[in-house]
Order: C-alpha cells, then sequence, then structure tokens
C-alpha cells in the first residue's frame, strides 16, 4: 500500500502534511501523533469519516489530503518535587541513619568506647533485651535516689533503661549508665594526668557488668513451668558447664578427680601454632598445672582436661590477646591473625553424653542440607528466581532443649557480634562492635558513628596489622528451619527465631 500526507486537526491546533505509511502497523502511526501532541497512544481516538482507528489494522480509508480528528489529552506532567532526591552518597552520617534505619549509636564520653562496644554487643541478644524490659525496679530502702540502690541494681537499672532509649532515638548519650559503672568499679573512673578518662579492658567491662547482671536478672520459665535449673538469667543463655578431671602425672597410683565448672566465656589462647579458634579453644581444654599432690606430700604436675556438658544458647569467645610485661606495666597486644568462623560447630569440644544428646537436632540439619543440595542438582536448569520460587515455605524449630530453656541444643552456632580493639595495649586504643543485623549484612558501631558493612568486612577482623582485631565474639544458635510440608511444628517456647539481632 502506498504512503501517504494527510492533516490531522487536535482541538484547536491542526498538524498539516502528515506522513502516513499504510506498509507499516497503524501503533506506529500513532507514536507518531505522540511526538506531535503528547497524547499517549492509548489514550488516543484517530476519526476518519466517523471509523476509529485501530491499533494493529488499517479499518479506514486513507488518502492524501484526508483529514483526521485526534481526540485524548495529555497526561498530567509530574510536579517538580519539593524536596529533591538525595543519593546515598551525598548523605552524612545523620542521614544515612535515618534512610537505612540504622540502630541507635552511643556518644564517647571520653574514652569510653570499651563501655559503648560492650553494651552494643550485649544489646544484640534479643532475650537480653526482653528480659532487662520485663525487670521491675525494687528499691532496697524507703529512699528513691541512685545512691539508695545496690549496685547490681543500679547497672541493671540504667542498663533497662538505657536500651529502652535506644529504641526511640538516633544517638544516646550514656552518662547515667557510666555514672553507676564508675560507682561500681571505681577503677574504670581512673583519669590521666590531663584529667580525662583512661582507657580500660573491654572485656573486663564485660565480664563485670555480667556479674551484675548475674546477680539481679531471674532466670526464665519455659511455656510447659517446669522447674528452674539455673539461679540467673545470665547463667541460663550465657553460661555453659565443664566436667572437669584432673589428673597426677607423677602419681599414678592417686585417683583421678572429676568435678564440674561452670562458665560465662570460652577462652581462644593464642601461640605460635594457633591459627584458627578452633584450635585455640582447645588448647584451654587441655592444660598442666602444679599443685600440692595428697599423695606424694608435695606440689607435683597435674593434666586437667575439660570438655562441656552444656551449651548455652549464646556462645561469648575470649582472644587472649593481651600479656601483662612487667618493664612497660602494660598489657600488650598480640597481633596475631587467628581465624574465626561465621558458622561454629562446637560439637568436638563436649562430652560423649552431650555429644548424643545433640544428635537428633544434628541429624536435621543433615538431612535438610542433603535436601538442599539435591534440590540444587534437580534444579540446575532452572534460573535462580525459579529455584527461588520453589523454594518449600519453612518453619523456625526450638534451638533450646525442652528441658532447658536457654541451652543450645544442636551444637550450631551463627556469628552473632564482635567486639574488636585497634591498638598495641589493652589501655589505649580503641574498641569497635559490628552486630550482625540481617543474613549477610552488619552494623558498625563506632561510638556513635553507625554505619552498614557487609560479612566480608567482618572476616577481615582476625588480626595481623594495626586494623582491628577480634577480641570479643558473641554466638547465637543456628536456626533449624524445615519444611511445613514435613509436618514441622512451629516452636512454642520463648525460645524461637523471630529475634533479630539489632532493632527488630
Amino acid at each position: 500500500m502506498p504512503s501517504y500526507t494527510v492533516n490531522v486537526k487536535w482541538g484547536k491546533e491542526c498538524f498539516k502534511n502528515v506522513e502516513v505509511n499504510t506498509d507499516e502497523e497503524p501503533i506506529l502511526f500513532k507514536a507518531q501523533l505522540f511526538t506531535l501532541t503528547g497524547v499517549q497512544p492509548e489514550r488516543q481516538k484517530v476519526l476518519c469519516k466517523g471509523i476509529n482507528l485501530k491499533d494493529e489494522e488499517w479499518n479506514m480509508p486513507i488518502k492524501s489530503g484526508a483529514t483526521l480528528l485526534l481526540l485524548g489529552t495529555q497526561e498530567a506532567v509530574p510536579l517538580e518535587p519539593v524536596e529533591k532526591p538525595k543519593f546515598v552518597e551525598d548523605m552524612n552520617e545523620s542521614e544515612l541513619a535515618t534512610a537505612l534505619e540504622l540502630p541507635s549509636g552511643l556518644v564517647n564520653l571520653g574514652n569510653t568506647c570499651y563501655m559503648n562496644a560492650t553494651l552494643q554487643c550485649l544489646r544484640s541478644v534479643r532475650e537480653l533485651r526482653d528480659a532487662l524490659k520485663d525487670y521491675k525496679e525494687e528499691l532496697s530502702g524507703p529512699a528513691t535516689g541512685a545512691s539508695s540502690l545496690e549496685f547490681p541494681q543500679a547497672i541493671t537499672l540504667s542498663m533497662k533503661s538505657l536500651f529502652e532509649e535506644m529504641e526511640r532515638s538516633d544517638t544516646i548519650t550514656p552518662v547515667l549508665f557510666l555514672q553507676r559503672l564508675h560507682v561500681a568499679f571505681p577503677n574504670f573512673a581512673q583519669t590521666g594526668e590531663n584529667g580525662s578518662y583512661r582507657q580500660q579492658d573491654a572485656n573486663e567491662c564485660w565480664s563485670e557488668v555480667l556479674k551484675m547482671l548475674q546477680q539481679k536478672l531471674p532466670a526464665q520459665k519455659s511455656t510447659n513451668e517446669q522447674s528452674l535449673k539455673h539461679s540467673s538469667f545470665i547463667d541460663q543463655w550465657f553460661g555453659g558447664t565443664f566436667d572437669v578431671e584432673m589428673k597426677c602425672t607423677e602419681a599414678e597410683n592417686e585417683p583421678t578427680s572429676k568435678s564440674k565448672e561452670n562458665f560465662l566465656q570460652l577462652s581462644c589462647f593464642i601461640s605460635t601454632e594457633v591459627k584458627y579458634m578452633h584450635s585455640g579453644l582447645r588448647l584451654r581444654l587441655k592444660e598442666q598445672l602444679t599443685k600440692l599432690s595428697s599423695t606424694l606430700g608435695r606440689d607435683a604436675v597435674y593434666s586437667k582436661s575439660s570438655l562441656i556438658s552444656r551449651l548455652p544458647a549464646y556462645l561469648t569467645v575470649q582472644f587472649v590477646r593481651f600479656q601483662y610485661k612487667g618493664k612497660e606495666g602494660i598489657n600488650a597486644k598480640v597481633l596475631k591473625d587467628i581465624k574465626f568462623p561465621v558458622e561454629f560447630d562446637a560439637f568436638e569440644l563436649c562430652t560423649p553424653a552431650l555429644q548424643e544428646k545433640l544428635a537428633p537436632v544434628r541429624e536435621k540439619f543433615q538431612a535438610l542440607q542433603n535436601a538442599e543440595v539435591e534440590r540444587a542438582l534437580k534444579g540446575k536448569n532452572k534460573s535462580k528466581a525459579e529455584l527461588e520460587k520453589e523454594k518449600p515455605k519453612t518453619v523456625a524449630q526450638p534451638y533450646c532443649f525442652e528441658d532447658d530453656l536457654g541451652s543450645n541444643n544442636s551444637g550450631y552456632y551463627t556469628l552473632q557480634a564482635v567486639l574488636t580493639h585497634q591498638g598495641r595495649s589493652s589501655s589505649s586504643g580503641h574498641y569497635v562492635s559490628w552486630v550482625r543485623q540481617k543474613d549477610d549484612h552488619w552494623i558498625k558501631f563506632d561510638d556513635d558513628h553507625v554505619s552498614p558493612v557487609d560479612q566480608e568486612s567482618i572476616l577481615k577482623l582476625s588480626g595481623g596489622g594495626d586494623w582491628h582485631c577480634a577480641y570479643v565474639l558473641v554466638y547465637g544458635p543456628k536456626i533449624l528451619e524445615l519444611p511445613i510440608e514435613s509436618g514441622a511444628e512451629p516452636a512454642e517456647s520463648e525460645a524461637t527465631s523471630d529475634k533479630m539481632t539489632v532493632d527488630e
């Protein structure tokens, strides 16, 4: 069919000599009209002798010089926004925190980064936040001032208040908590020659704060109202137990002594041979020490063997990075690179009896992993989106033993928070906390400077130089997610996986 030139009348305007190529689909002609009038093709009605032009065929007579009538209006032009958009790279830290809904930072009150980093890591434990919310104020006397409070109560109440305030504000100045920390532990209030606070050891602060909470936060009851096994919340959720055997290496006939020891954190010893956290932990389980032998009547060498008989839901690991040097009078730092895992398995550190108890849930983890591999093999020719769509819906399973709320029933852990130190001694340098927000997304808490980081940045905290070195790690329970189709029941106890490590 030939080409034509036509006139197009649109309202008060008339466009002359508009080319029409009837070898092409009418929709292309409507696209021409869009460039002339700004009327979108889907809003156009093109008429000739009462016939409405279709999009897919020329259903009207066309000849040169004909006049076509165009009906239709333009879409309203969007107004320029009152507030122009701002790109992430152009935002300052305050604007970035608001845009990304980052958690609250803590202002440094003069070498108080050790305290800030400790608080941020502890706050990553949802159950601890909930326990503090439920804690009721109990005054020790008729007076209501801070002076009437015992040290454990003062620390617990101020931590409760601080965590609640951190849910409402972007940046907090933790004056009250620092004051009460100084009253309870005067060594943290030491000042230097210029009158500013001296830097303190974050792990020492960690231990002292837990001891305070240990005295005031009561253990939680499980939903089945079983009798409590623990005297405090801290023992319940952070505390583990060693089965210890002591054997005199110089007196074979001396009976082996057996005992139990409680712990709130594991120590990873660092030596020239240690390259990985796991091997540093094993050094703690096999030790030699000297003590008085009742058989020999003198000091003798004993071998001490320890195995874990109770795993807490939240496992704390401290890297023994500081060694006291008498001449310099400082705790010098060991900068050695010690690799730590994101997924940690404590099975080999446990007693045979505990390993047997852990086996059922571990088997479910293994079966789930095998099913995932099989599903991936079957869908190797499918796209990632298709595989994700076919992924079965799952429900979280309890991570505590039924008769021991606050325990770990699999031995599997996921890294949840890291407290790091940058510097050459515990009494100098700078402390920072790094907390998992969700999946592989982490938050860096450098006092009141809060920023998102990826998991690759976390793995670079293993040491080996002047960059931040991991000092205290917090591992949370790895959550078993079973397909609903398998008949899995949702967790009914408080120990469910709807926990977030940062603000939910």
